[in-house]
This record gives C-alpha cells, structure tokens and sequence, in this order.
C-alpha cells in the first residue's frame, strides 16, 4: 500500500520529489522516483512494504526488459495464482511481490489483464515500446487516483495534495461540486473542488499518449446485470458463510502483522470473527469516544469488548475526548483532500494511529457490509414506503408537508422529517433523495447571487440519476439503492476518508466484503434476503448466528457517535462563528453571509436540524485556506 505519482508532458522533473515528499505519509518505508530518456514522462512511488519487504519490491519498478515501467499501489490478493500461471507459460520473476505480478501480466495479455484481478489497486504502467502510459482503478474503487488534464500534459497522484505539488493545476473552483458536497457531504462522481481535477472512477482506466487522453473506459462489468439466483433460504445463508470468510482469510496475505477494526458492529464482528479462524491471535482496534453522543446514537464500546472477550481476542483501545475531536477537524479536511462534512474520518485516523503504535500496518475493515447486504436507516425507510407510497400525489405531498414541521431537536423528529422529504416525487426521485441531507433549493440560496445565477441549471443529483438509467429496468428499489450506494457512497465517500485517514497514519486499509466474489454473491441474492421490513441484513446475521453472540448481531444499528450537534452549539460555538464570520464569508465570495447567518441562527433555535450543512460550510472554507491560498505550496502536515 503506497502512494503514486506521475506526469506525461512538459514537467519540471523535480515536480516528483515534491510529490513524494507530500506523500511521505503514505510510504514511510522507502521512495523512488523514475524518469523517461526523454523525460516526458516521470513516475514517483512511497512505500508502504506490506509483500516482498525485501529491496527487491522497490518502486517504480522496471521489467526484465526494460521498457515497462510500472508504479502500484494495492495489494493483489490472488497474485500467486495468477503468478503460477505466468511462470508455467514462461515468465521468470525476480522479486516475491505483487507488484511484478501485474507487470508481467501486462507484457502478456496488456490492458486485458484487468478482468484477472482480485485486490485494491490504482496503478500506472507506462510502456516505452508504445508510448502510453495506462492507469486503472479496481473494480470498488478502494484506492482513489486524481488525474488533471492541462495545457501541460497529464499528471495523477493518489491524494490531491500531490497534484498540486506539480504546479500546474489552475486553481479554479468547480461550483456545481461544491453544490454537491454540501448538498451530499460528498460529491458524487468524481469530481473536486477544483475544475478539471478528477478522481478515477470504480472500475475505470485510462490510456494517455502525447501528454493528453486518448481512451478512458469502465472496464469492470456490473454484477448487476446478471441473473438473479434462485436459492432458498438455508442455502443463501451458506453460500454468506462461505463467501465473507473465503473473503477475509484471502485477504490476510501479507508478510507483516494483520490487524483488525472491531467496532463493536456485526460488520467489523463478522471480520474479526472469520479472520481469527487462520490468525487466533489477531489483534483488534477499538475506540472510545466517552459517553457523550448526539441523541439517538448508541455507545459502541461494550459490544465492542463483548465481541473481543466472546472471540478471545486482544482488543486495543484509544480514549479519545471530544475536544480534541473537534480540534483536528482542520487537519481532517487538509488530509482528505476533500471538504468531506463528517466527523467519522477522524475515527479512523485515531485507529489507524494506535494500530501503527502497536506494530500492526495491516486492518480489516468491515466496510462494504452495509452496501452489500442493507444496514443504514434509508434502506428501512425504503422497505416502509409500502405502506405509503399507493398514496395519490397530494396526499404524499402532504406527508412530507407535515413531517418537515417535526421538532429537529429530536432524533425521532429529524429522522421521519428525512423519511418524507421527498414522498411527493416518482420512486427513482426518491431513491435518490435519502441520499441528500438538505434540500437543493435552500443550499442554492445559500451561495452569492452570482454564483446562485451559475447553479440555476445544476441538477444536484444528475450523477445518481444518470446512473440509475444505467441499471437493468426490472432491477427491485431496494437492488436499485444498493447499487447507488456501491458506485457512490462507497466509493466517494467511506472508501476514499478510509484511504486517506488509514493512510495518514501509515496504515493499510483491507475491505473483505467488498471482495470481488463476495460482491458477485450479495448483488445476486433477492431483496427479501437481505432487507424485511425493519430488519436489515437478514441473511448476513443469520449466516453470522453460529459465531457472535445474538444480542450483538442484532443490536440497535448506530454510526460514528460524535456529537456534532452538540460540538457546534457548544464547544465550537465560537469556532464556527469565527470561520463563517460575515467578514470571512465575503472576503471569500462563495456565499452570502446574511443567508448563512440566517441557517446557523435556525439551527440553533431548532427550527432546522442544519448541523451538516454547516459543517460543510466550515469545510469549504476550511478547504479554500488549505488548498486554494496556499495552491503550489502545500505540504505534508505533522
């Protein structure tokens, strides 16, 4: 697991120790950098050494040949099959990595070697013989790659940060992104806050020739379009078993301690309880967050060391207070590259933290479960518009009217008011608005009115629409939501401030359930496995009966606990107001500070629950200072 860099083009040579050097965190292990005879064309590489710690596993790596170079970050989980294969056709292996794997099945079958590949990965091959340089992503989206496309040619990284060390990235805002990251927390589909900076999608790969693209494609098939399986219930459950724990303990490979997140939830349970099979000793990262928590949050921590003592296994635990949560929020946002507006990175990075303290590089993460098999509370609310949605127009029209006067101050309050938000619209309207945490028009206000004139014709949710038209016809809404959250939510948001935290910290980051079969698996089986009624994840807390204990596998669905609500009205009460002060906001000239003045007063009076839109406001700002006042001079932070 690594960081990467590069360029094709006109480009200071010296730009790629910059970019390693703002990725050390990434590699602390070792760094190289190559360059072409030309030298149009240069690749960097920090090591994280998990396979093949010997120096012999050192990037960018050149083949036997000389003439395919390759930079890699990942790990390729069935890279010995597929190295056996190689050896029995002829190819000859210096070194015991991965890394080589993937350039020898690029000199043998090209850009068709990705369909052989199970891992996370984002790569760069650059082939002298034919002058292109080829990136690719894994099929998830696991590890992100950003790419920039400019008068000067085309340069990449694994972390934003990275771009701009190059200096030639013109630091112009992308509006309609920022209208989405405030609108989603995230912004779906790739792009950034700067225009013409990108991140490369799940599945996707490009080919650069001449310093400029000349083919960028989705090469992994969707599982979505395959035939349902027609399995009953006993099997169903089987085929789960099988498939998570084939998933974890295939993923264990690596020449350094493997490690594990164990929050407490069925998820990160399930891994730890699969893995512990081939590692009894496995240790396990927890955190605790003190008993403070916004209403309708449960505490993680005793299921947390329930699931430890039921499994015998050592469980790690980092004590970490709100204050200093709150406190590293600004760093949280220079390390995502992204104005992301949740707290829960943060989670991550203590982990990752007291992992690495502890000698443990490697962590499963039970990321991907809820994706996969149901689990957040939109998937419910989903299943209940059974009992609603044959309502005639007005009368839905009239649910959401009702419910948006609901007390925000309340968890039950704020959760129906989003339950009914869109009742009024058609079924693919609605699937994409339990994704969105504030409504687009309000958002819109929120900005300049000149800015507001350029995001009049915005389609807030365009990615998410265009893709559902992408789906198969017949595919059930709850099949339907399960992919927005696979090619999105994942892949935009929990996949990429998982990289970025873990990585952070000097800590890989290994998601089982989004292995390649297992993804196949869940996608296959009917809704009703997987979602009834209230219950979600049937079929995985089935499958998991035989090995957690049953008050943990069905306990109260609760995300990362930190009170947020309560931060901005007490704790960074001041904060807030110093960063949205009115001053601020125009010397800025995003938005418009009697609007944003006017929400934050809302919020506190609880006429609105806005805490995520100021935060993403907070984030923008925070972002702006970051990466726009200081863009051709960022650098690592401690």
């Amino acid at each position: 697991m690594c960081g990467i860099g590069g360029f094709f083009g006109r480009f200071d040579v010296a730009a790629l120790a910059r970019m390693n050097g703002v990725m050390a965190h990434r590699g602390p292990d070792d760094a190289g950098e190559w360059i072409s005879p030309d030298r149009n064309v240069g690749l960097a590489h920090r090591r994280l050494a998990i396979i093949d710690l010997s120096p012999l596993g050192h990037q960018p790596m050149v083949d036997a040949s000389g003439t395919v170079v390759i930079v890699f970050n990942g790990e390729i989980y069935n890279f010995r099959e597929l190295r056996s294969q190689l050896e029995s056709e002829g190819h000859r292996f210096r070194s015991h990595s991965d890394t080589e794997v993937l350039l020898e099945l690029y000199r043998a079958l090209g850009d068709a070697m990705l369909s052989l590949l199970n891992g996370i990965f984002a790569f760069a091959i650059y082939d002298q013989a034919a002058q292109t340089l080829f990136l690719a992503c894994d099929g998830m989206g696991v590890k992100p790659l950003y790419f920039n496309e400019g008068r000067d040619g085309f340069i990449f990284a694994s972390e934003l940060k990275a771009l701009l060390a190059c200096g030639s990235v013109a630091a112009s805002l992308n509006l309609p992104a920022l209208f989405r990251y405030l609108g989603f927390l995230w912004s779906p589909g790739g792009d950034t806050p700067f225009n013409g900076v990108c991140r490369l999608g799940p599945g996707e790969a490009l080919r650069i020739k001449d310093r400029q693209i000349v083919r960028r494609w989705h090469w992994a098939d969707s599982s979505w379009a395959n035939t349902p399986l027609v399995i009953d219930q006993a099997e169903a459950i089987r085929q789960v078993q099988e498939g998570l724990r084939t998933a974890v303990q295939r993923q264990m490979v690596a020449d350094v301690p493997v490690g594990a997140f164990l929050s407490g939830g069925l998820d990160s349970s399930a891994v730890v309880a699969m893995a512990r099979e081939v590692s009894p000793n496995i240790e396990c990262f927890t955190i605790d967050t003190g008993t403070i928590q916004d209403a309708g949050v449960a505490d993680d921590l005793p299921y947390a060391r329930r699931v430890a003592k039921h499994l015998d296994v050592k469980l790690h635990e980092i004590h970490v207070e709100s204050t200093r949560m709150a406190a590293d929020l600004e760093r949280m946002v220079f390390q995502l590259d992204e104005p992301l507006a949740d707290p829960a990175p943060l989670n991550v990075l203590y982990i990752s933290q007291l992992a690495r303290q502890h000698g443990v590089t490697v962590l499963l993460s039970g990321a991907g479960g809820d994706d996969l098999f149901t689990g957040y509370r939109r998937h419910r609310a989903l299943m209940l518009e059974r009992y609603w949605q044959w309502l005639p127009g007005v009368a839905r029209r009239y649910l959401h009217n009702t419910t948006s006067r609901f007390d925000q101050g309340s968890a039950l309050g704020r959760r129906l008011t989003k339950a009914f938000a869109h009742a009024g619209l058609p079924q693919d309207d609605r699937l994409v608005g339990y994704f969105l945490w504030a409504d687009p028009t309000r958002l819109l206000g929120l900005f300049v009115p000149e800015h507001r004139a350029t995001l009049a014709g915005v389609v807030m949710a365009a990615p998410l629409e265009d893709y559902l038209e992408t789906l198969p016809p017949g595919l059930p809404p709850l099949q339907r939501m399960l992919a927005l959250e696979q090619r999105f939510f994942l892949a935009d948001h929990n996949l990429l401030y998982t990289d970025k935290m873990s990585m952070a910290a000097g800590v890989e980051v290994r998601v089982p359930f989004l292995d390649n079969d297992l993804v196949r698996l869940a996608n296959a089986l009917p809704p009703e496995f997987k979602q009834r009624g209230a219950e979600g994840k049937w079929v995985l807390k089935k499958a998991m009966e035989p090995y957690l204990p049953h008050d943990v596998i069905y306990r109260p669905k609760t995300g990362f606990g930190a009170p947020l609500r309560q931060w901005l009205h007490h704790e960074l009460r001041e904060w807030v107001g110093d960063i949205l002060s009115a001053e601020t906001l125009r010397r800025r000239g995003l938005f418009d500070p009697e609007a944003v003045t006017a929400l934050v007063a809302d919020d506190r009076a609880g006429r609105v629950d806005a805490a995520y839109t100021i935060l993403g406001l907070v984030c923008v700002e925070i972002w702006c200072r970051e990466f726009m006042d200081k863009a051709g001079s960022v650098k690592q932070k401690a």
